[in-house]
């Protein structure tokens, strides 16, 4: 069995339990229109996270609700649940409002946790609902035609292992040079973290460089030994694969053992404000993975401010998390959600989109460069597109930032990952799957 099998069986008790607790629709108030289900841990280890991120995401629809009217006329619904970042709980939340709320229309689930999306994987396919993850999906989720209900959106941490490589390989000279550097990857010791050792081990092999994996145990507050084991081995980098307090406490961790923080490129959930300041002066240098450039200059975080936050209808309590990695990253995933919205309208009609509407539009997004520059994003958001092939998007691509003390600092352009580089691998991988769930994968024809 595979892990990905073994951690849907382990889910499926908590699945049964929560059917139990579906709320029944009787009235109709949320007739006409679209229903976001947004799935909150404002409580538990991990709510700073949210509450910026949580914010971005309130902010930008009601910008679209109460500034734009509405997607084509059509109101966005939005139903808090709150998960605390479990997935019992984020289960219940699903089997909630899988079905819809007061006659509004699921058209598709944010789960907002790795480990989420993984457990209803089984159960989003039989239920056909599109569950959605932009940067933190399963990367064998990119064959749509074994998964038609799963979309990493945008990236995924196989892709990320490969654009730290790159992003190394550019430091030492080239790729040629990358022989014999040793790389440190030390990563949160779960589902999440554990993913980008099977890519770390292709490259290390194309390329000749030491692969060094050291797990850190939840929460990660404890790391001496860790850094020790890295000091010891003479690592050239450190890939830090945290969430939460583990950033922080690795960064203070590195300064004490004398390893130095430019040296260090955190994942993209280890890239916020948060993660970087409470390390205070170690955390001078650090780098990081970013898919959600901080800063306020885009054009659409104007119009937020202008119509959102400077007339008190912000989420956010604390105005200077505006602009933030985490606040952006809930306005660029609210713009997938409207998007395609907007997509799957022009096919079927400006209504809300039930489930199986809201899968051909998810599977069939093309935010371009032009509508990019129309939605006032540029170089906040790089261009989307899916296919039945690709349900992450045909261009996967990061910016590497550094902390200067106070805020980020950006340190290159868009890194593009060659998504050539792991397709047959993923494709095998989704094959097999298939076959151990007597999957019939579809056609491209049949989109």
């Amino acid at each position: 069995m595979s892990i990905l099998s073994r951690t849907i069986a382990l889910a499926a008790g908590a699945v049964i339990a929560a059917t139990s607790l579906a709320v029944p629709v009787e009235a109709q108030e949320g007739a006409g229109q679209q229903l976001y289900p947004l799935f909150t841990y404002r409580t538990g280890p991990y709510a700073p996270s949210f509450i910026p991120f949580g914010a971005g995401n309130l902010d930008y629809l009601r910008y679209v609700n109460e500034v734009e009217g509405g997607v084509n006329g059509v109101k966005i619904l939005i139903q808090e649940c709150e998960t605390a970042y479990t997935i019992e709980r984020g289960i219940e939340c699903y089997e909630r409002y899988k079905g819809g709320f007061n006659g509004a229309l699921t058209a598709a689930i944010y789960p907002h946790s790795s480990g989420l999306d993984v457990a209803l994987t089984d159960k989003a396919r039989l239920d056909r609902i599109p569950i959605v993850s932009p940067g933190g999906g399963q990367n064998i989720a990119t064959d749509g035609r074994v998964f038609p209900y799963q979309f990493p959106l945008i990236f995924d941490y196989w892709s990320e292992a490969q654009i730290i490589i790159d992003y190394i390989a550019e430091q030492v000279g080239g790729h040629d040079k990358l022989k014999g550097v040793k790389i440190a990857t030390l990563y949160h010791d779960s589902g999440y973290g554990r993913d980008t050792i099977e890519p770390l081990a292709i490259l290390s092999k194309k390329y000749g460089f030491e692969d060094i994996q050291i797990p850190v145990p939840h929460p990660g507050e404890q790391q001496q030994a860790q850094w020790q084991q890295i000091r010891r081995a003479g690592a050239d980098w450190v890939f830090l694969r945290g969430w939460g307090v583990m950033t922080p406490v690795a960064i203070k961790t590195a300064a004490r053992v004398g390893f130095p923080a430019d040296r260090i490129i955190g994942d993209i959930w280890s890239g916020s404000e948060d993660d970087a300041r409470p390390a205070g002066a170690a955390a001078k240098g650090y780098l990081a993975v970013s898919v959600f450039p901080p800063g306020t200059d885009y054009g659409i975080l104007r119009k937020l401010k202008e119509n959102i936050l400077d007339t008190g209808k912000s989420d956010l309590k604390d105005n200077s998390k505006f602009g933030t990695v985490y606040y952006n990253y809930g306005v660029i995933e609210a713009i997938t959600f409207v998007e395609a919205l907007r997509t799957g309208q022009k096919k079927f009609g400006n209504k809300p989109l039930n489930n199986e509407e809201g899968q051909w539009a998810f599977e069939n997004l093309d935010i371009d460069e032009q509508r990019i520059a129309e939605l006032g994003a540029e170089g906040l958001i790089s261009p989307l597109k899916t296919t039945i092939d690709n349900h992450k998007g045909e261009t996967i691509a990061a910016k590497i930032i550094q902390w200067n003390g106070e805020t980020w600092d950006t340190r290159t352009d868009w890194i593009k990952a060659d998504t050539s580089l792991f397709a047959d691998v993923i494709k095998a991988k989704a094959a097999a799957y298939a076959v151990e769930k007597g999957i019939e994968p579809r056609q491209a024809a049949s989109n």
